[in-house]
């Protein structure tokens, strides 16, 4: 029995999938070399969704790892993690990432509005997981720093109106203080 007991490690999320409703990557990120080449990555990505996308279940063991998605309108979400992975930690990361994604694109989940907000699809992500270490679950907050992230476009990319109210709001706080 002791030799099946495997030390705890914060590195729980393998990888983070979206698959349009015909399979093909809308984004992927993997943290580690289960998967090395594009080659046998796009081979995992069709193997989950051919076995997937007819289900009505939440999860999945396939290739010795755990797989929990979700799907919306024309979106498959997947959050993959070892075969020995607590499955509702992993769960709990699909379900933040599903939610911040509803709360950006508000309620309006689907492969278009995704495309058209990719910046803060990776940024939320990047909030949730880093390196394969679950970092946050609370889509509320991710929302929130995402937003605050988004907030600080360089100087260079903004209108002049955007210039201009920037520069109003600052001398404001700076009469206020």
């Amino acid at each position: 029995m002791e030799a099946l007991m495997l030390e705890p490690s914060l590195y729980t999320v393998k990888a983070v999938i979206i698959l349009d409703n015909d399979g093909e990557r809308l984004f992927a990120k993997y943290y580690d070399d289960t998967y090395p080449s594009v080659k046998e990555q796009r081979a995992f990505e069709k193997n989950i969704f051919s076995k997937t996308h007819r289900s009505d279940s939440e999860i999945a063991l396939l290739e010795g790892l755990t797989v929990v998605y979700k799907s919306s309108i024309d979106l498959y979400c997947y959050v993959i993690g070892s075969a020995h992975q607590n499955e509702l930690m992993l769960t709990a990361v699909l379900n933040c990432l599903f939610d911040s994604l509803s709360q950006m694109l508000r309620k309006n989940v689907e492969r278009r509005a995704l495309l058209d907000n990719m910046e803060g699809l990776f940024l939320a992500v990047d909030e949730i997981v880093d390196g394969g270490v679950i970092l946050e679950s609370d889509p509320q907050q991710v929302v929130h720093r995402v937003a605050v992230r988004g907030e600080d476009v360089p100087l260079t990319e903004q209108t002049v109106t955007q210039v201009l109210q920037s520069a109003k709001e600052q001398i404001k706080w700076s009469l206020l203080r």
